[in-house]
Order: C-alpha cells, then structure tokens, then sequence
C-alpha cells in the first residue's frame, strides 16, 4: 500500500512504520493519522508480522499535532479538539495496545506532545541520547490526550506525572531511562543496531505468548488483585495450548534451540 505521510517496511518479521512529514517534524494531521491507523490494522493482520518498529524521519520522533490543521479546521463551527483525539489519537493509541504483538518505539529525535505519548504507550520505548520528551500542552491551555493522562502515572507517578504536565517539564532520554519512562537511550550511531536487534529477537520469540502478556498488563490497570490471578491462570491455560510453548518445552527437554513461530 502507498502512503503520502507514513512509510512502511517488512523485513525479518519487523514491520517498520516511519513518520515522515520531516519538514513538519512529523507532526500529525489527520491524514497521517489515518495512515498509521491503517499500517496498525496491517501489522494486526499479517501473519508474517512479528514486531512493530515504529520511528520517525529526520530530526524530530513526532512534534504532536500540526496546530495548523486543527485551526483550520476551527473555522467550521460544529468541529471540537476532541474530534481530532477521537479521529486520531484514540484509534492508534488504542491499536497499540490491544495489538497482540510487541511494537517497539524509536525515538530519532524530540517526541512532543501526542508523540511523547503515544511512545508511551508502546511496548518499549528505545531513544536516542539527545531526545527530548516534553508533554507541552500546558503552553496553550491544553491537557495531556493520547492517553498521557492515563500512562504518565501509571509510569513515573502522580507528582512526577503532574510537574512534567503543568510545568512543561522537559525530559532527557537520560532522565527518562533513569525515571522508567523509556527503556534504554544510545548513542545516535548505535541506535538504530540496537533497536533492529531488539526487534528482530522479538520476532523470533513466542508472539502469541506476548500478545497473552500484554493483554495481562493492559487488564492489570482495571482488575482487582484477586481478579488478576484468575486471569492469569486463564491466559497461561491458553499460552499452554500454543505451538510456540510445546516447541519450547520440546527444545528445552532436547537442549537444542526452538523454532518458534508466533503461533
């Protein structure tokens, strides 16, 4: 499929989805949206697709929304912001998480506003050293949307979470690694290598466990203590039935490497 606003590449089992609007430092449109929705639904649906790399061209990860768009957009009277989040931001953020498959994010450059968040929200955040994350809708009378409101907590926790939202607080990928916000910060010539090779070892292991996994994590922000436990002996009873967990075992007992395949 061709896209105006968004490139995409399947290699290895690793699907790469590029931002690339470079010029607007990737800030989104709606279009560009759209797109990343439509990439999302592809990584859900292929088979082939083991991880989701998801990255930015140029020198920004994501400025957030193209505030050029949403303006004119204002000129019609019946549009509201909370058109764009739910046109937008919602489908992917949501996508993310209930993707049953790891989706790794690379933050090239300065990820601001709905970029910071929706790095958040995938399933491990890799940036280059230099990388801002900022939340920076306290500048014009905004909240955090893109489910910042719901994973800055849960992340580095409420009085952290509230200076980094009203204060406009910038975060080093440094400080990031440091306060759990992101996984792991390089060099800008090694993060690429390293963020392939995360991927790659993702796309060999046991998708269906990690998609079993994540649905765990995402119940564990709703489901009592007693209520989780149930749940998780009822996805380890159908993690129990795949292909990849009796590979597994067969390789272990056989001391030789499994051949999983994401099943």
């Amino acid at each position: 499929m061709v896209f105006e606003f968004i490139t995409t590449h399947l290699e290895n089992g690793v699907y790469t989805i590029t931002l690339n609007r470079p010029d607007k430092l990737n800030s989104f449109n709606r279009q560009m949206g759209l797109e990343v929705q439509e990439a999302l639904k592809e990584a859900a649906s292929n088979k082939e697709i083991r991880c989701v790399m998801l990255t930015g061209s140029g020198k920004a990860f994501c400025a957030g929304q193209d505030l050029g768009e949403v303006v004119k957009r204002a000129e019609d009277p019946d549009y509201t912001l909370g058109d764009t989040v739910e046109e937008t931001y919602n489908p992917i953020i949501k996508a993310i998480r209930h993707l049953e498959k790891p989706v790794v994010c690379v933050v090239n450059g300065t990820a601001a506003g709905a970029g910071a968040n929706i790095a958040f929200s995938c399933d491990i955040v890799c940036a280059v050293d230099h990388a801002m994350f900022v939340q920076s809708f306290s500048k014009i009378g905004l909240i955090p949307d893109s489910g910042g409101t719901f994973f800055l907590p849960r992340l580095v926790g409420l009085p952290k979470a509230t200076a980094m939202a009203f204060l406009d607080e910038k975060i080093s990928a440094m400080k990031a690694t440091q306060i759990g916000l992101i996984y792991n910060c390089y060099k800008p010539e090694y993060l690429m290598t390293e963020a392939i090779q995360i991927c790659e070892k993702l796309a060999s292991l046991p998708t269906k466990g990690f998609g079993l996994t994540k649905r765990a994590f995402n119940a564990a922000f709703t489901n009592t203590f007693d209520e989780h436990l149930d749940f998780e002996a009822e996805l380890q009873t159908e993690a129990g039935k795949t292909h990849d967990y009796n590979e597994g075992v067969a390789a272990f007992l056989e001391k030789r490497k499994p051949n999983f395949k994401g099943e």
